[in-house]
């Protein structure tokens, strides 16, 4: 199935880019989340009237993105949890947790913004997390778990 992007999607491509990807990608994912149309010609001739007006709003995205970060850039979160006495959590702590605490101190973050390479934080300790506001814009914070007895 061939699509035309309405925004930058991840190792897929930018803007108006049209691709080639499988059935189930594109009607499942794409088209039902509005990044993507049918490739065809009235779609397409849609899109060409539609495009300065897409990319002025994947700009005003990605400039609200940036405002975020600023919030962000070498932020600290501390989040307690019960922990053992050898520094393990009982439990962890997981995206949903970091944006409960977000949200708690006024700073908007969506979970699935939460990137966790290592999965959720299991230890006592500073642990780096990555927040992707946007593609373009990724911002790094420290989360600092602190134990509390049983």
């Amino acid at each position: 199935m061939q699509v035309i992007l309405l925004e930058k999607v991840a190792n897929l491509g930018n803007l108006g880019d049209i691709v080639k990807v499988k059935d189930g990608f594109g009607r499942n994912f794409l088209i039902p989340q509005g990044k993507a149309k049918r490739a065809t010609d009235s779609n397409k001739a849609e899109f060409e009237a539609k495009r300065a007006e897409l990319e002025k709003q994947q700009v005003a995205l990605l400039d609200a993105a940036k405002e975020r970060s600023k919030a962000l850039n070498g932020f600290t979160l501390a989040v307690t949890q019960k922990a053992g006495v050898d520094g393990k959590l009982f439990g962890s702590v997981t995206n949903t947790d970091i944006a409960e605490g977000l949200t708690a101190k006024n700073i908007k973050v969506v979970k699935a913004e939460i990137r966790m390479p290592d999965g959720p934080l299991k230890t006592v300790g500073q642990h780096q997390v990555t927040i992707a506001l946007h593609h373009d814009v990724t911002v790094d914070i420290t989360i600092e778990v602190i134990g509390e007895p049983a």
